[in-house]
């Protein structure tokens, strides 16, 4: 189901990234939620909640990386 704010998003979410990277992937998560809706808009068996999640990762990671710490940065 689509975040309404970040204080919604997984644990896991909002305990490792900062506050723009959690915007960044709740905004695609519900993008995501949206745009495969229908089970043929998606690879191989994954389910809807699980592509979006897969989707808004892959968008944090456009921006962000882990440093040698394993804390999420913005990328230079």
């Amino acid at each position: 189901m689509p975040y309404e704010t970040i204080s919604e998003l997984p644990d896991s979410v909002r305990d490792n990234l900062p506050e723009h990277a959690q915007d960044i992937y709740k905004e695609a998560y519900n993008s995501a939620w949206e745009q495969y809706a229908e089970p043929e808009d998606r690879r191989g068996e994954a389910g809807r909640e699980e592509t979006a999640h897969r989707v808004a990762w892959a968008a944090v990671k456009e921006s962000y990386e882990k440093d040698a710490e394993g804390r999420w940065r913005e990328q230079d």
